[in-house]
């Protein structure tokens, strides 16, 4: 049995594309299904010569190399049982040895295959097609014990260090962060669709999604190895995740393949807060604060992923489009609720 899997002429005329958002995320939904008779569209082959490359890097940023740490060094992990266990893990100070665990457990590459003249990487993160669309980001503050300036940080996982995009002030970095926790800082994941639409063609917003989710997941069991907590900020606006991670710095992405910023999360040792149903994490930030905070100095370019793209999936961009989230909402999480966003539930 041969599955048609090229691509239809045939496109929607304009009046009949709905325009409610939510109708709009529903007929991606429908249009990328898989049939019994055929498949969601795609090239229907893979384009070897256009193949993305797996590895963004950022052109004229620093790179600080993060400690390579053997199994047996501080940090240590505990027993994978102990994750789950509320306070059986002592949390650990937020450290560069500490930073560099949490993201080798989180996005990391974990091997190198080889068959033939082919060589690749897997990651602690699962990843669909293992085509790793996820870029992750640190907005880290001034802490004693981190010899690392105040700012964002993009995570290059080949070279296990961060890349320095931009140095925030410290005092406002500490009003962004003033109402969580001690010590807290941020964690960004970004999508790169082309990495997923070379293959998958139309379906790749779908796996974008999917693979966001398995890196906040890796990103929770990281944490926790620490001792440390982390709950996704659910009431940000998209435009003010884009803003933070400078997704939105068309000038530093001219060249490049856009990144579509998916979520932010805050991370922090759990040490010796208490946690009670009246205490409340808020799920937002500040987007005025926010918005001081990256009026700063900009650092590297985006490199390019592909030389050639061939077909483009409008569609994408569409769904995208539909689901970015307009607004930011004031929303926040009891304490109970909060401190329960770990490894342990």
């Amino acid at each position: 049995i041969t599955m048609a899997t090229e691509i239809p002429l045939y496109r929607e005329p304009a009046e009949t594309v709905p325009t409610d958002p939510i109708d709009r995320v529903i007929r991606y939904h429908v249009q990328t299904k898989h049939h019994f008779n055929r498949y969601a569209r795609s090239l229907g082959h893979l384009d070897w010569a256009s193949q993305p490359d797996p590895f963004r890097r950022f052109g004229g940023s620093e790179l600080i190399s993060l400690p390579l740490l053997k199994p047996d060094e501080e940090p240590l992990s505990p027993p994978y049982d102990a994750i789950y266990e509320r306070g059986a893990v002592v949390a650990k100070a937020v450290t560069l040895p500490a930073l560099s665990r949490f993201l080798e457990f989180s996005l990391a590459l974990s091997a190198w295959k080889k068959a033939g003249d082919m060589q690749w990487a897997l990651r602690s993160n699962p990843s669909s097609g293992n085509l790793h669309p996820t870029e992750g980001y640190l907005v880290l503050p001034q802490l004693d014990g981190l010899d690392l300036k105040a700012g964002l940080y993009h995570y290059a996982p080949k070279e296990h260090g961060l890349e320095f995009r931009a140095e925030f002030p410290a005092g406002q970095v500490a009003r962004v962060l003033a109402p969580f926790p001690p010590d807290s800082f941020l964690f960004g994941l970004t999508s790169v669709h082309w990495r997923e639409a070379w293959k998958y063609g139309e379906r790749a917003f779908r796996y974008c999604n999917h693979d966001v989710g398995h890196a906040i997941g890796t990103a929770r069991i990281a944490a926790a190895t620490l001792g440390w907590n982390m709950a996704l900020l659910d009431g940000m606006s998209q435009e003010t995740v884009a803003m933070l991670l400078g997704t939105d710095r068309s000038d530093d992405f001219a060249d490049a393949e856009p990144e579509h910023p998916d979520c932010l999360a805050v991370v922090w040792p759990l040490g010796e807060v208490k946690c009670d149903t009246e205490s409340a994490i808020p799920l937002f930030l500040d987007p005025e604060i926010s918005r001081k905070l990256v009026a700063t100095s900009w650092h590297g370019k985006a490199n390019r992923l592909s030389r050639e793209h061939g077909v483009h999936w409008d569609i994408i961009d569409e769904a995208a489009e539909a689901s970015w989230k307009l607004s930011d909402e004031r929303l926040s999480a009891a304490g109970s609720r909060a401190y329960a966003n770990d490894a342990s539930r």
